[in-house]
Order: C-alpha cells, then sequence, then structure tokens
C-alpha cells in the first residue's frame, strides 16, 4: 500500500533539516509626529522641484547674450535674427497643446516630453553655431519654435503642480514659482562665466546649456513630481498654516534676487563666477529645509490669516442670483468658446500684448540695442543679467496682493496689474531721448523698470486668469492668453529690425556680407517712440479690465463674510 504524499513529504523535509521559510520583520512604523512632518515635508517639495524647473527653463531670456555671435557666426541679417526670436515666441502659439496633453498623460510624461523638445530645439542649434553641421535657415527656425514650445509645456506642468497640491493657497504657490522663471538668463551667464573664463567669447556653450540643463532638472524633480497630492489633512488645515511658510520662501527669493545682482557691484564674487554660481545653487537648494522650520513659523504667525486667496473662495457653490449678476464669471471655468466672448479677456489680452510682451521683444534685442550703443560685449551680458534680477523683482511682487488685502483692499489683483504696467512707456521714452553723457546709466535704468514691469505681468497674469476664467481650465486658458507673445514678437521684432536695416550705416557692416551692424542712437529711436505709446495704450486697457473687475471681486469678499 503506498504512503501518503504528505507524510512523505514531511518526512523527506525534517530528514533533510529544513526550517519553514519565515518573513523577514517588517520595520516599526514612524512616529505619528514624524511620519506627518514627512509627509509635509514630501508634499512641499513638489512647490521646490516646480522652482528649480521654473528656474532653469526660462531659456528664450538669455537670447540676448549669444544672438549677436550667432548672428556674426551664421551671418544672419538682423531681420532674420528677429524672425528666430519670433519662430521661438510662436512655439508658444502652440502651447495650449500641453493643456490637452496634461489631461490625457501623466505630468511625469509631459516633463519630460518638455525636456525632450528643449534638447532637440536647442541642442541642433548648438551643433549649427558650433559648425558642427550645417543647416538651412529654415530648420534652425523650426529649432527654435521647438524648444519656444517646450517653455510652455514646463510653464503647464507647474502650473498643475501648484493647483493640485496647494488649492487653496494656489495663488501664493503660482506668484512664487512663476517668479523663479525671471533668474534663467541670470543663472545661465554664470554658468557660462562658471565654465569659460570672462575672456572666453564662446557664445555657443548657452545653447548647449539651454539644451542639458532643464533635462537634468527634469530627472531630479522626477521624485517630488509622482507625489501625490496629501488627502490625509483638511484643506482649510493646509490654508491656515501655509502662509508663514510662504513668507519664507519669498524672503529667500528676496535674497536670490539680490544675490543675482552682485556682479554689477564690486565684490569678490564678481571676480569669481564658479562660487557666485555654485552660491546660487545653494541658494535653490535652502528651500528644503524650509518646511522643517513650521513648528517655530506658526508660533510667530498665529494671528495671521492667510492671505488674499480666501476671496475667491472657488469651493464655494453659487446660487442663481449670485451668478446671474457675477456677469464676469470669477472663478467659472471658461471653455475656449466663452473665453473670446468675454470683453474682459480682449482688454486682459490687449494689456499684456502692449505690456508683457514688449518687455519680452526688448529682452530679445537687448544685444543689438547694447550693441548700436556701443556698449561691449561684457556690458550686454550685464544687461541681461540686470533685466533677468529685475524681471525676478517684479514677479516676486506680483504676490503682493495675497499678503496686503486687509490694508489695501480697494486694490484688486488686477488693480496691481494696471499698476504694473506704468514703469514700461516711462523706461521707453528714457531709452529714446537719453542724452549720450548719461547713456550707459539711463539704459541700465531703462532696462531696470521694463524687466520689474514685465516680470510683474508675467507671473501676475496666471493667478488673474486662474481668478477670472477658472482655475481647473488655467493650464488652458494661459496658453491661449499668451499666443499674443508670438504676435507681438513678430510685429514688434518686424518692425524694430525695418528701423535698425534702415538706419545701418554702410560703413559699419561686418566681414560676412549679410550682416549688417548699426552704431548710434537713431537705430531704435523710432522704436522706442513706438513700444511706448503701445505701452500707454496697455494700461489704458488694463485701467478699464480694473475697473470692470474690481466690483465683482469685492462681491465675493462680502459673500464670504
Amino acid at each position: 500500500m503506498k504512503p501518503p504524499t504528505t507524510i512523505m513529504a514531511t518526512t523527506t523535509a525534517k530528514e533533510e533539516g529544513k526550517e519553514p521559510r519565515k518573513e523577514p520583520p517588517s520595520p516599526p512604523p514612524l512616529p505619528p509626529g514624524v511620519k506627518c512632518m514627512v509627509q509635509r515635508w514630501r508634499r512641499w517639495t513638489v512647490l521646490v522641484a516646480a522652482i528649480w524647473i521654473q528656474a532653469f527653463t526660462g531659456t528664450n531670456f538669455d537670447f540676448a547674450a549669444y544672438s549677436s555671435d550667432m548672428k556674426s557666426s551664421l551671418g544672419f541679417s538682423q531681420s532674420r535674427l528677429n524672425y528666430m526670436a519670433v519662430a521661438s515666441d510662436l512655439g508658444k502659439a502652440l502651447g495650449w497643446s500641453s493643456g490637452f496633453a496634461i489631461a490625457y498623460f501623466p505630468v511625469s510624461a509631459v516633463l519630460f516630453a518638455a525636456a525632450g523638445m528643449g534638447l532637440v530645439g536647442y541642442g541642433v542649434q548648438w551643433l549649427a553655431i558650433a559648425d558642427v553641421i550645417d543647416l538651412p535657415y529654415a530648420l534652425v527656425v523650426g529649432c527654435c519654435s521647438l524648444a519656444g514650445l517646450s517653455i510652455c509645456w514646463f510653464n503647464t506642468v507647474c502650473f498643475i503642480l501648484c493647483v493640485r497640491h496647494f488649492e487653496s493657497n494656489h495663488s501664493l504657490a503660482l506668484s512664487l514659482v512663476v517668479s523663479f522663471n525671471g533668474i534663467s538668463a541670470a543663472l545661465y551667464t554664470l554658468g557660462h562665466e562658471a565654465i569659460c573664463a570672462e575672456s572666453s567669447s564662446s557664445s555657443d556653450i548657452y545653447l548647449l546649456l539651454n539644451s542639458l540643463i532643464p533635462l537634468i532638472v527634469s530627472v531630479l524633480a522626477l521624485w517630488p513630481v509622482l507625489t501625490n497630492p496629501d488627502s490625509s489633512e483638511p484643506d482649510t488645515s493646509r490654508s491656515r498654516d501655509e502662509t508663514p511658510i510662504f513668507v519664507v520662501f519669498n524672503v529667500l527669493a528676496l535674497i536670490t534676487c539680490f544675490y543675482l545682482l552682485l556682479p554689477s557691484s564690486n565684490t569678490c564674487l564678481a571676480s569669481s563666477p564658479r562660487w557666485h554660481f555654485l552660491g546660487a545653487i545653494a541658494l535653490l537648494l535652502f528651500p528644503l529645509f524650509v518646511p522643517f522650520l513650521d513648528p517655530a513659523l506658526q508660533s510667530c504667525f498665529r494671528q495671521r490669516s492667510s492671505g488674499y486667496e480666501k476671496v475667491v473662495n472657488l469651493e464655494e457653490p453659487k446660487s442663481n442670483e449670485e451668478e446671474e449678476c457675477d456677469k464676469l464669471g470669477l472663478g467659472d471655468e471658461h471653455s475656449l468658446e466663452m473665453l473670446v466672448r468675454r470683453l474682459e479677456f480682449w482688454l486682459y489680452y490687449t494689456a499684456y500684448f502692449c505690456g508683457g510682451t514688449i518687455g519680452l521683444v526688448y529682452s530679445n534685442n537687448l544685444g543689438q540695442i547694447a550693441q548700436s550703443l556701443g556698449q561691449s560685449s561684457s556690458n550686454a551680458k550685464s544687461l541681461v543679467t540686470l533685466f533677468s534680477a529685475f524681471s525676478f523683482l517684479g514677479r516676486l511682487l506680483s504676490s503682493a496682493p495675497d499678503f496686503t488685502r486687509k490694508k489695501l483692499d480697494y486694490l484688486t489683483r488686477t488693480g496691481w496689474f494696471t499698476i504694473s504696467l506704468l514703469p514700461t512707456p516711462l523706461a521707453f521714452f528714457i531709452l529714446a531721448y537719453s542724452s549720450k553723457t548719461y547713456q550707459t546709466a539711463l539704459l541700465q535704468v531703462a532696462t531696470a523698470l521694463i524687466g520689474l514691469s514685465s516680470g510683474f505681468v508675467f507671473a501676475a497674469a496666471v493667478s488673474i486668469t486662474s481668478d477670472l476664467f477658472g482655475r481647473n481650465s488655467v493650464g488652458v486658458n494661459q496658453n491661449i492668453l499668451i499666443t499674443n507673445i508670438p504676435i507681438g514678437s513678430l510685429f514688434y521684432g518686424y518692425m524694430a529690425g525695418s528701423v535698425y536695416e534702415t538706419n545701418a550705416s554702410l560703413g559699419t557692416q561686418s566681414v560676412v556680407s549679410d550682416s549688417v551692424v548699426c552704431v548710434g542712437s537713431n537705430c531704435y529711436f523710432i522704436t522706442f517712440l513706438f513700444w511706448a505709446c503701445l505701452s500707454v495704450l496697455g494700461f489704458v486697457c488694463s485701467l478699464f479690465l480694473f475697473i470692470r473687475t474690481r466690483p465683482v471681486y469685492h462681491r465675493l469678499e462680502e459673500n464670504r463674510f
């Protein structure tokens, strides 16, 4: 008779001396306080990751630093060079595609798609300017468009991260994150000086850095980007507790802004670009430790309110009566059809077109403007850093409505937007009528004013778009708004290039036959006057926008209380 199989198996196991397999012990759970702190810290790393992405992906702002060398190296005329800047901005006309991509694909996939587009767009341009390959002009223009599109996709990723992880304080998060996009040119200038000697004029390094660094930053930011919004903590608690940390973040950003201005002063860092660059990187890493200061910050800010975002409570349902009287639909989700039917949108669009977009075109032409006024290449790069730093400062100031609501309740976010447009016409009139004696100093003052104004517009626009046309639609609607950038870049750039080449002296042609250099204040005189008049129009449109939206903001505040 055959014995049972189970008995045989047991006997065999005992004979072989094998012990039953034991599962490894699970690690002890973290204490509740430590676990909560780690969860909160990881949530704040999402904001830090968005800051890193913005700080290193504003690659269109350093165009002026290498545009003059590209013009002479590739033998382009001023008009062709302007068309390259237009092509970069033209890529933003397709920026709305990122809003649809984010709806169907993970955020990480959109992030690396943007990094891939930037790698190809700037990488191919670097190969061309470094004489590795010979490209037709049309292909170079196509690469510029692809690089410009990548910037929009990066921006959309940051917008979505802020809205999903900081629902109640999304305005504070957006203002802070977008502000760091303004320091990209200064960071890349420091990186270029750290890699090359100050005497080196190899500007093709800019394009190499533009192609590689955003990809590296995307890899470093992947872990925070993959973090899911923490639903264990009530959103109302977050709104109450987050203001102190946002204050510290803004203070650190302000310190970073002034630190980047040190090259223009007589400091030891000004003669040591490598240490200066490492210091800037350290300032970008320091925000990782800010959330651990939360207990100490709470005791200092316990009595403070969370800020302006409480005025626009997008979670509160509206009654039918309120929906009928709320003609602007503040906080309502707007489709494309609804958006283009709003008068407020077109006032907003025109104000942006005649304000921030002119500042962007000015920065694209800054290299040629400095060259026409007799400035050296190093002075031109200093102007790029100056514009970048003050653009960063303007973006930081865009969070003023969030912190001054109680003291300046008569000013809404659109009111601050109107005030921010005032420096632009003043700066262009200064440039047009500056005397030769103080030309260098006035050029620096005007550049700082334009950077301050345009930086505020770029950062405030994201929150205004969210307030007026829906928080959940901000990824698409903001990219629809910035379609004015390629239009303005083409219009303003063509006009500036035509005036430049018309006034070019025949005796100042470069060795390259197709490259013309204009010298003298007349090269941009008409352009400055034209831009000044248009910026006045932008101010008027923003004033009407403020008048139309102010009652809606105040009605929502009254309804809350």
